[in-house]
């Protein structure tokens, strides 16, 4: 038998895979969970950056364009953890909508038979 908490995910999930498929809605909705792992990254090297600029080039002996590719690179795998996260997300949801359907079939013939 199909919960009624069920048979609400299997309406929302009608409504709304579509949209949750899309790549900027994956994107804007999984930002703000990258960015709890991203932003402390950006923030330290930016503050050693701008509060110790004799040390990061002495320590870390790199030029000042890495700066900014290493940040960049922190870009990158913010916007990537973002969408990969939000597509593991629908991939989830999306199985247990076939799954559900597939249930409610199998009860559907149960009845009718």
């Amino acid at each position: 038998m199909i919960t009624d908490k069920e048979k609400a995910f299997l309406q929302y999930w009608e409504q709304n895979r579509d949209m949750e498929n899309n790549f900027g809605y994956k994107i804007l909705k999984g930002l703000p969970m990258a960015m709890v792992f991203g932003l402390p990254i950006i923030l330290s090297v930016i503050i050693v950056r701008l509060y110790f600029p004799e040390w990061y080039t002495k320590i870390s002996q790199t030029t000042p364009g890495m700066f900014i590719t290493a940040i960049i690179a922190v870009i990158g795998i913010i916007l990537f953890t973002a969408f990969f996260n939000m597509q593991f997300r629908w991939e989830t949801n999306e199985q247990a909508y076939q799954e559900l359907k597939i249930k409610e079939k199998r009860e559907a013939d149960k009845i009718n038979n």
